[in-house]
């Protein structure tokens, strides 16, 4: 079967499932809701007019994972995965098809949430979103599709090798809303490498860690590599 053929029907699974819509909403909904609910406290003396407008995608993340997770694990749930490959024998082509099915939505509404957070964040913030310059302002964009697809992509990948999105999910949010924060506050740069630091530099106007906009996505990329890597290996490896 054609990658092509397999992409379809892959996406065919996903548009299918109303949960699974339910989750991408939710990414939208998060992201401009809690941009809008941020903006709205903007006198910090460590105040960031970019990170500011974008704020919601820290919370619109943990739906862009719960997507990505629910999505693979979905796989995994009675005999369809077994149903998969007997259709498309090539698991490489499959696990390949099924990643790049989960990363198009995330990325078309991480690019929607990201120019909405973009008009609703500046115009909360009013004259303090003056500041920030056209090109930061679309770094602020394409950064909120790219890091909110790369977090999707590490769920799926994660729950190809753990084989259960609950076990995924469990993992992944209390890192993200609990761990990474102690991380940081103790750890000061060495917390700078994590999957969610790295991509959220994207979001500052300035940063005083090593890594910049584009090569903190580069090392959550890196991570999001690493987890397809492992879910594909495994997939292969594995009996369905």
């Amino acid at each position: 079967m054609p990658f092509t053929a397999v992409l379809h029907s892959e996406w065919s699974k996903i548009r299918t499932l109303r949960s699974l819509l339910c989750a991408l909403g939710a990414v939208l909904l998060a992201t401009v809701a809690f941009t809008a609910l941020g903006g709205s406290d903007s006198d910090s003396s460590d105040f960031d007019p970019l990170y500011s407008v974008f704020l919601g995608v820290v919370f619109g993340q943990i739906a862009a994972i719960a997507f990505g997770a629910t999505a693979m694990s979905a796989e995994f749930r009675g005999a369809a995965l077994r149903g998969s490959l007997a259709a498309v024998p090539l698991r490489g082509r499959w696990f390949a098809a099924k990643t790049a099915a989960i990363a198009t939505p995330v990325l078309v509404v991480g690019l929607a949430a990201g120019a909405a957070s973009l008009v609703v964040g500046k115009s909360v913030l009013g004259a303090k979103a003056d500041t920030l310059t056209p090109v930061e302002q679309w770094r602020g964009v394409v950064g909120c599709a790219v890091y909110l697809t790369l977090m999707a992509l590490l769920a799926a990948g994660l729950t190809a090798v753990l084989r259960s999105g609950a076990a995924t999910l469990g993992i992944l949010i209390p890192f993200l809303l609990i761990v990474s924060f102690v991380v940081g506050d103790v750890s000061g740069s060495a917390a700078d490498v994590l999957p969610d630091k790295a991509g959220q530099v994207v979001f500052h106007e300035s940063w005083d860690g090593a890594l910049g906009p584009w090569t903190g996505l580069a090392v959550t990329a890196l991570w999001t590599l690493t987890a397809l890597c492992a879910g594909a290996w495994s997939v292969r490896r594995r009996d369905a």
